[in-house]
């Protein structure tokens, strides 16, 4: 690996390489990274005013009662479905096409195939919601995609590895860890999506099919989102830091530790299931080695910011990073007693997997890119931010939010998982939860809030008269 990742081109790295050939605008196609961006915004919108409605139908004020396509489980769908592929995958693609080029130096394949993506893969997101309100969906979690809908994204996702592996190709020298991430994102993407809505729908059922379902659950967790999610990290902390990662031997401790024990470990949330129980006992030991490689990474970054804490005050995209890395120590902390057999027996089913699922999604990857975009938007529109207040906000009002709605359901899935071990009857369950999906509404409504800020400052800014370089923008990073 080199010692850092390539700095702005137009800052230090343009220095070395022909200025004829290598310039930030032959490199990035901004306009399709903001695009990129306002998608997947779009998409957030549409997944949180599903999950709204979801909680209110839990306190019995389901406003759209009685509409068939609105019914709550297909809303709830089109939630869980729009956050991933809608808003985390259109984010990451636009931040792959900002980083990749900048750090291989070398533009996409083709720029024009990036469009056919693009516009391919709202198609497939915008479909996947029509078929699941009309009532086409498969049967399996994140794999409600029609089965029409399944050779289009799987060819998608070809396309997209196909288009970031050429500039990859060509660097010369040792690769930064960073590419080690995305080239392996591009490989078990595209594998993990085939098992999860191929195998299942032709090839297998039963408990081999409960099976297959639970390994494509968590690896697209663990093998699209968060490769994607942490090559982003190794790429935006050292830049905005202004220092080398602390430790390039742990950043592969914690590449070749996901790519070794993590596909194996979706397992665990089927404990108690008829799936075999060398299978089970398998998911827990690579789970628990897993921990582990966690643990490195999260060391790597925090030895990183050493000595430098101070700009989390004052440097917002880092705040976000580094918020969101807490988050992901905790996601894999509630793991650590989830995959026990002991534990396992009084969370199973409860809220409190909820409430882990919302920590990890929202809490971990969604404030990734959240830091991401309060980074680029000032570059990409060459003008500061509107409201440098509204950005606290739009930080504020998510953190407080999911603190909330994580602590809320983590604490209702036990309550619920003492009641049900009680034996008690199911109406006294759903009397314990009653107050805490409440609760779960006003942190869900804050969080939304969050997002309407954001969006708000993001269109003042886009239409405000620019500004001198680097005003508001140095304020943030």
């Amino acid at each position: 690996m080199s010692d850092a990742p390539s700095p702005h081109p137009t800052e230090s790295a343009d220095q070395n390489l022909p200025a004829t050939t290598v310039t930030h605008e032959n490199l990035v196609d901004e306009t399709l990274v903001k695009l990129y961006y306002v998608t997947a915004l779009a998409f957030m919108l549409v997944s949180m005013l599903g999950g709204i409605l979801m909680a209110f139908q839990l306190i019995r004020h389901n406003p759209l009662a009685g509409i068939e396509i609105f019914s709550p489980g297909r809303w709830r769908m089109v939630h869980t479905n729009a956050i991933a592929y809608g808003f985390l995958a259109n984010g990451f693609l636009g931040s792959l096409h900002w980083i990749v080029p900048r750090l291989t130096l070398h533009p996409v394949l083709n720029k024009k195939l990036s469009w056919v993506i693009y516009i391919a893969w709202q198609l497939v997101v915008l479909g996947t919601a029509v078929g699941i309100l009309f009532g086409e969906a498969q049967g399996l979690e994140w794999g409600e995609t029609p089965v029409w809908i399944d050779p289009f994204a799987q060819l998608g996702l070809l396309l997209v590895a196909i288009n970031f592996m050429a500039p990859i190709s060509k660097t010369k020298g040792p690769i930064y860890v960073t590419l080690w991430y995305f080239m392996a994102m591009f490989v078990w993407t595209f594998l993990t999506y085939a098992m999860g809505n191929f195998v299942p729908q032709y090839f297998v059922t039963g408990t081999s099919a409960g099976a297959v379902g639970g390994l494509f659950i968590h690896d697209l967790v663990g093998l699209f989102v968060t490769p994607a999610g942490w090559g982003m990290m190794y790429y935006f902390v050292p830049i905005l830091l202004k220092r080398p990662i602390w430790s390039h031997g742990l950043s592969l401790v914690g590449f070749w530790g996901l790519a070794f024990f993590y596909p194996l470990q979706g397992i665990h949330h089927f404990l108690y299931t008829p799936i075999p129980m060398f299978l089970q006992y398998g998911a827990v030991v690579s789970t628990i080695a897993v921990e582990l490689v966690v643990t490195t990474v999260i060391i790597n970054f925090f030895g990183t910011i050493w000595g430098s804490g101070h700009v989390i005050k004052t440097n917002l995209p880092i705040r976000w990073y580094y918020t969101g890395m807490v988050f992901y120590f905790l996601t894999c902390f509630q793991c650590a007693f989830q995959v026990t057999l002991t534990f396992q027996k009084v969370i199973h089913f409860s809220d409190w997997v909820v409430g882990h699922a919302h920590l990890v999604m929202f809490g971990v990857f969604s404030m990734w890119i959240m830091g991401t975009m309060t980074y680029l938007f000032p570059r990409l529109l060459n003008r500061g931010w509107y409201s440098l207040k509204a950005c606290e906000w739009h930080y504020w009002l998510s953190t407080l939010g999911i603190i909330i709605m994580v602590s809320d359901l983590t604490l209702l899935g036990l309550f619920q998982g003492w009641s049900w071990a009680a034996l008690e009857p199911w109406d006294a369950s759903t009397d314990i939860s009653h107050p805490f999906w409440v609760i779960r509404v006003i942190a869900g409504l804050c969080m939304f809030a969050g997002v309407l800020v954001f969006i708000w400052n993001i269109w003042k800014t886009w239409t405000s008269v620019p500004e001198q370089s680097g005003t508001g923008e140095t304020a943030l990073a």
